[in-house]
């Protein structure tokens, strides 16, 4: 029967029933989303991040293979984001990216001793960090949630996840006041496929990411929903705009086409001045 109604609605009634049911849901995490001690101390302590680094560039590093491809080391000097379990190519980059962002569940669960022991200013969801972590210096735990798309221009408020955390961190990079964002290692591609935010167990090297042990044999991980992040990425890019600021995408033959596109090298070729 609950199919059969959904077939029948026409899809802005659909997408209004179901709003309004995840807004519903979303009150009961109010209270502790804004007034429990940890996301309470977050919401105070991460206003010296607002426009830290206004009218600078940033870069955010995807995961994808074609990180495996791209000269790292030029991002020695530079302000970057790194996600999830971009630590695994640390020893090879040389450094550590200068800030850390990760909000699934299942990479905080099974990543938690890591997360917990890096060293950068680190960024995850308050959903799954109250779980698996511990409040700590330059821990900050984020309201992020998966429904009712926004842009978070002030991220002490709730930020909407768009299936991706590369979203999560070009809203933090809002708030930093960057001026401009390039995107590396966002491939956009995913070699296994399946149904969207289905949860799998991989049985092997991962095909996926940059290292095979990224999400290795025996790690739990959600098949990605690569529309919603395209609907996330849209409205970063129109916000960005809007404020006078850019996103550009200087990942090596990524299939993300929403930005405009440079060649990487060309990033140092003339560096900008701010």
């Amino acid at each position: 029967m609950k199919s059969i109604i959904k077939k029948s609605l026409p899809v802005p009634v659909l997408e209004f029933v179901r709003n309004c049911l995840d807004a519903s849901k979303r009150s009961l995490e109010v209270p502790n989303a804004y007034f429990h001690p940890w996301r309470k101390q977050t919401r105070q302590r991460i206003v010296k991040y607002k426009d830290i680094h206004k009218n600078q560039r940033c870069f955010i590093l995807g995961n994808g293979p074609s990180l495996k491809n791209t000269d790292l080391s030029k991002l020695k000097n530079e302000v970057t984001f790194g996600m999830n379990r971009i630590y695994l190519a640390y020893s090879d980059m040389g450094f550590s990216s200068t800030y850390y962002v990760s909000v699934n569940d299942l990479v905080i669960e099974q990543c938690a001793e890591d997360i917990q022991n890096l060293k950068q200013p680190r960024f995850v969801s308050w959903r799954g960090g109250k779980k698996w972590l511990q409040p700590d210096d330059d821990l900050f735990f984020l309201y992020t949630t998966y429904t009712e798309p926004i842009f978070a221009k002030d991220i002490r408020n709730r930020i909407w996840e768009s299936a991706t955390v590369t979203y999560v961190a070009l809203q933090i990079a809002f708030y930093m006041g960057f001026k401009e964002v390039i995107l590396i290692g966002v491939d956009h591609n995913f070699e296994t496929k399946g149904k969207a935010n289905t949860t799998i167990v991989s049985q092997g090297d991962d095909p996926n990411h940059f290292h095979p042990e990224y999400f290795g044999k025996g790690f739990r991980w959600q098949l990605p929903d690569l529309e919603k992040s395209e609907i996330g990425y849209q409205m970063a890019k129109k916000t960005f705009e809007k404020a006078g600021r850019k996103i550009l995408d200087a990942t090596i033959g990524g299939k993300l086409t929403i930005f405009e596109k440079i060649e990487y090298n060309e990033c140092f070729s003339q560096r900008p001045v701010y």
